[in-house]
């Protein structure tokens, strides 16, 4: 059992289940603010490290309220995905994993600011630390687990995540290269986010991502289906679990179609493209 799987054993329970659903609401309230006056975030909430170590140590939370922007529709967009995206990551790796990718790269967020401060002192925090990054490299994620899911541009032009992920990280590396040092420090420290969290969960991702879709779904359709029902099927043969309780099922990685083999046909079987 790896570190991660260990971690996920001891700690699992205390994790926040439906976490993004309570992000979602922070961003709104943080675009609501924004709307009535921006500076109330960057005065009273942002991630200015001179003032949290002078006491207003609220900021540690409150930074994250950032609004993606001050449009009501790009900003109406920007949540329904971010909440999208998030709940569906949630979903398949479970609440604990989730919570991790989401609390460390908001930690080394606020560890990155820290050091900014120390280097160039009350610089720093003109121009203080956003979520910004940490959120759209949700998307990265969401690809790795989702890669042939397709979006619709401007609700027309059909893409798959997978592109869309390149395209992104082009953009990411190209701001990280021409932006300033809290660009480079945002963009940087999100992304070594989502390299580490890979790298703790590499076992499990070596599970193709789309199996683990795939049992999400068969565990909720065995939740639904009748007690008269069999659960399992082979494609070739038609037998269940009800008509030889020794039987083993597998589903084939190379068959379109979520087919379901028994061990005798799980080798000998003709694939489905």
């Amino acid at each position: 059992m790896g570190f991660f799987e260990k971690l996920e054993r001891k700690f699992g329970r205390y994790a926040i289940r439906n976490l993004m659903m309570y992000l979602t609401v922070l961003y709104s309230i943080g675009f609501a603010i924004s709307l009535v006056n921006i500076e109330i975030y960057y005065n009273y909430m942002s991630l200015d490290i001179p003032k949290i170590l002078s006491g207003q140590v609220w900021r540690l939370v409150t930074w994250i309220m950032y609004a993606p922007s001050q449009s009501i529709f790009f900003s109406a967009i920007m949540l329904v995905l971010y909440y999208s995206l998030g709940s569906n990551l949630e979903r398949v790796w479970g609440s604990f994993r989730f919570n991790v990718y989401m609390f460390m790269g908001y930690i080394f967020l606020i560890i990155g600011a820290f050091i900014l401060y120390f280097i160039y002192g009350e610089a720093s925090s003109i121009y203080p630390l956003t979520p910004d990054s940490l959120n759209l490299s949700i998307f990265l994620a969401f690809a790795l687990t989702y890669p042939e899911m397709t979006f619709y541009i401007y609700f027309v032009l059909p893409v798959k995540a997978k592109y869309l992920a390149a395209v992104y990280l082009l953009i990411e590396i190209y701001n990280f290269i021409m932006g300033g040092i809290i660009t480079k420090t945002s963009i940087g420290l999100s992304l070594l986010n989502f390299v580490i969290f890979y790298l703790l969960t590499r076992n499990w991702y070596r599970v193709s991502p789309k199996n683990v879709v795939r049992q999400v779904k068969f565990k909720r359709a065995v939740k639904m289906r009748p007690a008269s029902e069999p659960i399992h099927r082979c494609a070739v043969c038609g037998r269940t679990e009800k008509d030889d309780d020794t039987l083993e099922f597998r589903y084939c990685s190379k068959c379109n179609g979520n087919l379901e083999y028994c061990s005798e046909h799980l080798y000998t079987h003709i694939h489905v493209e």
